[in-house]
């Protein structure tokens, strides 16, 4: 069966794992999905992620969550841009989640970025999540 949003599979993967209390949680590889989790890596919401076969020609992340004293670093994750309502922001316009306290992650012309890094490269493009 196809996804028609990956991006927001993963992310809910993502949430509930923490909400139980799981190490780890598996979602299918994609580089799109892999430039995702390297931003949440960089940032340090994540441990990091692993790619593996689960079968021939079929890639699997497993990706490995993170928690301070017990509580989960992630305290929300939410898509923002889905496929039946993409969400552009000038990088003027980009308003701070949360004061500046979380990111939003936006894919670029220049890649997959946090918005900090964004700013920095003085480059907008598609909101794709919220992370606080």
């Amino acid at each position: 069966m196809a996804l028609s949003d990956p991006i927001g599979d993963m992310l809910t993967r993502i949430r509930n794992g923490q909400r139980a209390r799981m190490a780890s949680v598996t979602s299918p590889a994609s580089s799109f999905r892999s430039s995702v989790l390297d931003v949440l890596e960089k940032e340090g919401y994540i441990r990091g992620y692993l790619t593996t076969e689960a079968r021939p020609g079929v890639g699997e992340l497993t990706i490995e969550l993170k928690y301070a004293e017990g509580e989960p670093v992630i305290r929300e994750i939410k898509r923002v841009s889905t496929p039946g309502r993409r969400v552009y922001s000038k990088i003027k316009e980009l308003t701070p989640v949360y004061g500046g306290l979380g990111i939003a992650i936006l894919s670029t012309p220049k890649g997959v970025l946090s918005d900090n890094d964004a700013r920095a490269e003085n480059v907008g493009g598609e909101v794709l999540c919220q992370v606080f």
